[in-house]
């Protein structure tokens, strides 16, 4: 599938800041960017990956940066829209779709199947599935494409090198969620565990994995949204709802970085600053630099997106187990930089429809 459909962009001023929006969607649809672990442009910057179920289910497309024209790619039966993960050098995207993992050539629409149930099947020695959400991770240099597995009771890391096409089981865990390959060193996998016990490393040089950082249980600390900040070997952690802590996944030191009610935060690829939406209340995008500890941030602008999900407003849930929450991803704004560092990209369903919006970090005015 390769379909070229007109510019839908427009510019919006924020209410409270009075600073430049740029709106890449309008179609009364559900339209968001990856999720905030994957990047949403290629390196670049000659497109953004965008998810919209205009059609009536979840498709990929681009928005074309040079005339905002909006390209669909897919042609499955329906994407996995939060296993999304585009490509750094532009040429693909790598998802989930009808019990596949797929790869779509950007340039040509073209798609190519590199592993299926019954293949990943064989990899774990039984039978598992592909399950539906909380992404895939590609590495920095697009070498290494990692996706998720599971049984009844087990859950399985396998990667792809995308050099020699070869697969490889190379993690079993009680739980395996929210993977990111560290983006200094595709030796270091991130490997979310079960929500009582999150903060999981994967060394792929000899196949161990250590735990990183081990929440206050007695405290019922809530530990989640990890992320790599560039160049310094730490994962940053969401302490919901009192900051944002750094941790060194080999050392394990421990330093504070936010003291807000940071949501989902992450660095942009310089390793120079941070951005993260906020709930309970929304407060708006925060940015901050992660390199200090002077707790200071600046506000860029206010989503008001509804960022659905009641069990966030109080205290950790799940010590007893699982919990059913409504939540839907798309409602949560998500930012993440451009891989210049100059834009984020967030989603907001304010308008009543959830659509795609980029503001430059020049814009910011408001400071704390």
């Amino acid at each position: 599938m390769y379909q070229i459909l007109p510019p839908e962009d427009r510019q919006i001023t924020d209410r409270k800041t009075g600073q430049h929006i740029h709106q890449l969607t309008t179609h009364p649809a559900i339209h968001h960017h990856p999720f905030f672990l994957s990047p949403a442009w290629d390196e670049a910057m000659n497109h953004i990956v965008i998810v919209s179920n205009r059609t009536g289910k979840n498709q990929l497309y681009l928005c074309r940066t040079s005339d905002y024209a909006l390209i669909r790619l897919s042609e499955a039966e329906e994407v996995d829209e939060w296993t999304v993960h585009p490509s750094r050098d532009g040429r693909y995207v790598y998802y989930h779709a009808d019990k596949l993992g797929l790869r779509t050539e950007c340039a040509t629409g073209r798609s190519e199947v590199l592993i299926t149930e019954e293949e990943a099947s064989r990899l774990c020695g039984e039978k598992v599935v592909f399950p539906l959400g909380k992404t895939t991770a590609l590495s920095h240099d697009d070498r290494y494409w990692a996706i998720r597995a599971c049984s009844g009771s087990r859950w399985y890391a396998l990667v792809l090198d995308t050099d020699t096409q070869k697969w490889k089981m190379e993690y079993e865990a009680e739980e395996v969620s929210h993977m990111q390959f560290c983006p200094d060193t595709s030796d270091y996998l991130f490997c979310a565990g079960p929500l009582t016990d999150r903060v999981w490393v994967l060394d792929r040089r000899n196949g161990q994995a250590r735990r990183v950082y081990q929440r206050n249980a007695e405290q019922k600390q809530w530990i989640t949204h990890e992320t790599w900040i560039p160049g310094t070997l730490e994962l940053s952690l969401v302490d919901w709802p009192k900051g944002i802590l750094a941790v060194h996944c080999e050392t394990g030191k421990i330093r504070q970085i936010a003291n807000f009610n940071a949501w989902h935060a992450i660095s942009n690829d310089q390793g120079t600053m941070m951005a993260a939406d906020t709930n309970f209340p929304d407060v708006g995008i925060r940015l901050l630099d992660p390199r200090n500890e002077s707790l200071q941030y600046e506000t860029l602008c206010y989503p008001r997106a509804s960022c659905r999900g009641d069990h966030w407003n109080g205290p950790f849930p799940y010590d007893h187990g699982p919990i059913r929450t409504y939540s839907p991803q798309y409602t949560h704004p998500h930012p993440r930089f451009s891989p210049d560092g100059k834009s984020v990209i967030y989603t907001s369903d304010h308008t009543g429809y959830a659509q795609v919006y980029v503001i430059a970090i020049e814009e910011r005015s408001v400071l704390n």
